[in-house]
Formats: structure tokens, C-alpha cells, sequence
């Protein structure tokens, strides 16, 4: 949400409010139209208003408007129902414009106190923000933004009421899942092919299907679908009960019907009203998704796209007792896994040094690995490089049995050739084709990230980094054991500290020796690890260090004070000259 202009010293005022004194001024009784006609306030009597806080250089706004407009058109048949743009426009101009996409009312840009008004009465804070007002002015919701985007033209009249009604009824939906409650509308009990032929849901009852959520400009979903359509045909191929049904999130039609165009199984129209309900329903949170729904129409799992990326086609029919099973066969796989098994691709046999030099994976076996996955665009990559540099040379020193392996995600060769000659170590050559496979079998879903492969071969910790962050070089070799170590010896170094400080950098409450993964040290401004002497209520850090750093100067201070004066002998509290 953007920031919005104004404050907001007065309480939201439920209302009644009176739209002729809410909406009009001394010298204006009318709204406005993009046409330039002008509409009576009086004429909104009886109606329900939504007030609609919004501009053109709001992001958000600009990706909200459209559906407003898609609620707006749908309801409007009604006749009881009108929506009012109050701007945060900058010039007229932008106002016009913007206004020019909208089909409903708004006040004047030229009445800016009306806007500034309305902005503090319903105190916002933020765009866009909708607030709906019932026939009598009363206030519905001042979430409209958020009851528009879960529920559309389904949560009119926008009240409390409504709202608790759908919820019942999704709550009851749940409990009676089955294919037809999922798929099928009051308007709508069809699937398309990528021909346009309409499908009748009840086709596909009795069937596995899964739920496919994907944008087709998304680059997560643009490398999942290839993988997806192999183990679907080969699925097919078999003749095994199964469909699939895409359920587009995309904004173009264009780019909908290019994309399910290529695309083997099914889909829900464009923009069906379906899409939005479903979202919600299975409470999407990553893309892409497949949602399986088995043969009875309940679900059996919420997301299958990793174990497709992982198994393909092995993965169905998608039960827990197939998991189970893949589990028991990626515990064998680890348990034989070599550093060859996951380094050798056909003749890809070798990783690189400098000048291109090629160094046979043979060459490493025995060796402690890290596969340094990264790329010189991430800005949390090249803050990362210098602790992993740091710590790379404190281990060499000690350990030659040691090398660090980058995997680049840069974009072009000279990219890729800046960031590695700034490095010490070795790596996969740009556009290697095991980056892929190593990203997949790891599970790398950010940058940077580090794995830790043992001397065995086998993987010992895909949290290096974070080790690397917390302990630098000390958390060599990254083992359980090691860890264990580190543990011990900050628990002792803890032991000598007082379990609460007072400070004068933060006066107002005590600090409270507290375990912190990471933080920043409100002191000294440099990022801490495990202790930290912290105040919950205000959020505020302090290294141990810095925070004992006051009581071992007023130590000091004593003993200094505590010290005669030269030519002075102090005894039994008396002090004489000698």
C-alpha cells in the first residue's frame, strides 16, 4: 500500500454520515463523471457508496482499479450501488487521465479540501483504500480493498454480515469438499481445452486432478510447466486417471492464450470468477503451485510442483504412502551419494580455476566442499562474498583439504567473469548445465546459499551459510558435532555475564541477556549472532560487548581511583606519606 497524503487526528465516525454534507461543499452540490457531466449528490440517496482513495502514481491502485471496475460493471445492473473516486492525484492532468478508466463518480480534482477532509474523517493512511457506506451512511467496511480483492462481486452488500456468511460457507465447503464445489459456479460448470472446447466438470469426476496456479511471465512457472507437461504425457501415456486444470493468474489475455496454447490439459477461462474463489480457497502462497485433488474430490496435498521437479511422473498418484515411499528412496540415494554423483554429468567431469583452467572432479574426492551458489546482480551475494573470502583463507590456512565451488546464476559470460575473479577458489564454468540439476536436488529457492559437502562425499549442511554468518571460519567442518561444539562454548562464555543490564543508550528498560539468531547492534551498527542483550518492547540490540563494555570501564575507573598517590601508603583507611 502507498503512503498516503494527510493526517488523521479524528476516530473513523461509523456513521450515520449524510451524503450531501460527506460529499458536497459550500459552493459545489454535484460529483463529476469522465464524460464531464455533472450528477446531484441527492441523486445517491438510498444507495451504497464506496469511497474510493486512489491515484495514478499508486501502483497498487493501478493494479486494483481494474478489478473495482470488474465488480463496478457487474453490479450495476442493480442500481443500488455507486462508487466515488476521492484522488491523491499531483496535477490534473494525472487526474483525468486516470479518471478516464473509471466508469463511476468522483469528486472534483479542484475540491481538495473535500479530499483532505475525507482522508482524515475515515483516517487514511494509505492507498488504495475503499470504504463502503450502507443506505443509510452507515460504514459496511473500511476493508473494501481487501473484501474486493478475496471475494469480488460475491461479498455485495460488503458487510460484516456477508462477509461472516461466505466464511461459514467456505468453512462448510471444506468440510464437504468434492470436485463439482471446487470447479463448478452458479454461471459456470465447464473447463476449456486449449482449442476452446468446453468441457463439463463432471468429465473429469472421479479423476485425479490437479490444480495448476501459474502466471506464464513468471520465470519460476516458465521453468516448472516444460517439467510438468513431460510428467503429464507420460502419465497419459500409462493411462492413468489423471487431469490437469490450469488456473491462470495472468493479466493479458494475449499472454493466457499464448502460454495454455502449448499447454496439453485444461484451464478455467480467463479471468473466470472461479480463479480469485480458488486462490483464496487453497490459500495460495508460492507460484507455482499444483494443488492434487484425488478421486473422492478431497485434497490430497497442497502443493506437489517440488516432488514433480524432484520424481517427475514417480510421484504420482500423490498419496502419502508414494511420499513415504519417495522419502525412503532419497534417504538411500543420500546415503550413497559421492561427490562424483553430484559434480560428473556425462563428459561435464570438471570445474574450473582461473584462466579457465580445468581441474578433473577427481582431483577434489576426499575434500570438505562448499557449493557456493550465487551471482554478481544480488546485492546480498556480493555483501556475503567477504565473511565467505574471510573464512575460505582462515580454513585453507589450517585445513588444505578444503575448496569452495561457485555456481553462478549471472546473466552473461563477462558478468559471470567479473564476480569469479574477485574470488579464491574454483568453479562450475557459466551456463553449466549441472547448475540446474544442483539447484534442483538442494533445493536452492534464493542467493546466496551454500551447501556443505563432507570429505565423505555425502551432504553435511545446506544451512553454511548461515553458519558462515553466525561463526565465520569456526563453524568448519559444518558438522552436527561442530555445531554442537560451538554451542557449548557460547553457553560457557554466557555464563560469566549478568542476565540483565541497564544502559544509558537505552535508558527506558532493562536489557535482557536473550539467544538471537542474527541482529543488528543498536551500538556499535555491526550485525551480531546468538547473545544478544535485547529489549522486546522497543526492539532494541546490543552486542554483549557493547553492552558490558560500560561496566568493565566503571571497573576500571575504581581501581584507578582506588589507587594512593605516589609517595602515599594507604592502611587500615588511613593513608601517610612515606
Amino acid at each position: 500500500m502507498a503512503d498516503a497524503e494527510g493526517s488523521a487526528p479524528e476516530a473513523v465516525n461509523g456513521g450515520p454520515h449524510d451524503f450531501r454534507s460527506l460529499l458536497s461543499s459550500s459552493e459545489r452540490d454535484f460529483l463529476v463523471r469522465n464524460s464531464g457531466d455533472q450528477v446531484n449528490v441527492d441523486s445517491l440517496k438510498g444507495k451504497k457508496l464506496g469511497l474510493y482513495f486512489s491515484a495514478s502514481w499508486c501502483p497498487p491502485c493501478r493494479r486494483f482499479t481494474p478489478k473495482l471496475v470488474e465488480v463496478y460493471e457487474e453490479l450495476s445492473s442493480k442500481g443500488d450501488f455507486e462508487v466515488i473516486f476521492i484522488p491523491s492525484d499531483r496535477d490534473a492532468d494525472a487526474f483525468n487521465g486516470y479518471f478516464s478508466k473509471m466508469p463511476w463518480l468522483a469528486i472534483p480534482f479542484s475540491d481538495s479540501e473535500t479530499h483532505g477532509r475525507l482522508k482524515k474523517l475515515f483516517e487514511v493512511s494509505g492507498i488504495p483504500h475503499l470504504v463502503i457506506l450502507d443506505e443509510e451512511g452507515k460504514v459496511s467496511t473500511e476493508d473494501g480493498v481487501e473484501t474486493i480483492q478475496e471475494y469480488g462481486v460475491d461479498g455485495y452488500p460488503f458487510s460484516a454480515e456477508k462477509i461472516k456468511e461466505l466464511k461459514e460457507q467456505e468453512e462448510i465447503a471444506r468440510r464437504e469438499q468434492s470436485l463439482r464445489s471446487i470447479l463448478v459456479s452458479p454461471n459456470c460448470d465447464f473447463v476449456i481445452s486449449s482449442d476452446g472446447n468446453q468441457v463439463p466438470v463432471s468429465e473429469l469426476e472421479g479423476k485425479t486432478v490437479g490444480l495448476y496456479f501459474a502466471v506464464s511471465s513468471f520465470p519460476p512457472s516458465v521453468s516448472f510447466t516444460p517439467k510438468l507437461v513431460e510428467a503429464y504425457n507420460k502419465l497419459k501415456e500409462q493411462g492413468e486417471s489423471y487431469e490437469i486444470v490450469l488456473i491462470s493468474l495472468d493479466d493479458e489475455e494475449e499472454s493466457f492464450k499464448q502460454s495454455f496454447g502449448d499447454m496439453p490439459w485444461l484451464s478455467l477461462p480467463f479471468k473466470d470468477s472461479r480463479c480469485g474463489k480458488l486462490v483464496r480457497y487453497f490459500e495460495l502462497s508460492t507460484l507455482p503451485t499444483l494443488v492434487i485433488i484425488g478421486p473422492d474430490g478431497k485434497t490430497l496435498h497442497s502443493n506437489v510442483a517440488e516432488a514433480i521437479e524432484e520424481h517427475g511422473h514417480q510421484a504420482y498418484p500423490f498419496t502419502p504412502e508414494k511420499f513415504a515411499e519417495l522419502a525412503e528412496i532419497e534417504k538411500a540415494k543420500e546415503a550413497e551419494q559421492t561427490l562424483e554423483s553430484i559434480l560428473v554429468s556425462g563428459d561435464l567431469d570438471f570445474v574450473i580455476g582461473k584462466d579457465a583452467a580445468k581441474i578433473p572432479v577427481s582431483d577434489l574426492v576426499g575434500k570438505n566442499i562448499l557449493l557456493y551458489f550465487s551471482a554478481h546482480w544480488c546485492p546480498p551475494c556480493r555483501a556475503f562474498l567477504p565473511k565467505l573470502i574471510e573464512a575460505y583463507h582462515k580454513i585453507k590456512a589450517k585445513d588444505e583439504a578444503f575448496e569452495v565451488i561457485f555456481i553462478s546464476s549471472d546473466k552473461d559470460q563477462s558478468s559471470f567473469d567479473e564476480f569469479f575473479s574477485g574470488m579464491p577458489w574454483l568453479a562450475l564454468p557459466f551456463g553449466d548445465a549441472r547448475k540446474a540439476l544442483l539447484s534442483r536436488k538442494f533445493k536452492v529457492r534464493g542467493i546466496p546459499n551454500v551447501v556443505a559437502i563432507g570429505s565423505s562425499g555425502r551432504t553435511v549442511s545446506r544451512e553454511a551459510r548461515n553458519l558462515i554468518m553466525m561463526h565465520g571460519a569456526d563453524a568448519y567442518p559444518f558438522t552436527e558435532e561442530r555445531l554442537k561444539e560451538i554451542e557449548a562454548e557460547w553457553e560457557e562464555k554466557a555464563k560469566g555475564w549478568p542476565e540483565k543490564v541497564k544502559h544509558p543508550l537505552h535508558e527506558e528498560h532493562e536489557l535482557i541477556l536473550t539467544r538471537r539468531r542474527f541482529f543488528n547492534c543498536d551500538g556499535c551498527e555491526e550485525e551480531g549472532h546468538v547473545w544478544s542483550y535485547y529489549c522486546k518492547e522497543c526492539d532494541f540490540d546490543l552486542h554483549p560487548k557493547c553492552a558490558l563494555k560500560q561496566d568493565e570501564g566503571a571497573e576500571a575507573d575504581a581501581k584507578e581511583e582506588a589507587k594512593p598517590n605516589e609517595g602515599v601508603v594507604c592502611e587500615g583507611g588511613v593513608c601517610k606519606r612515606v
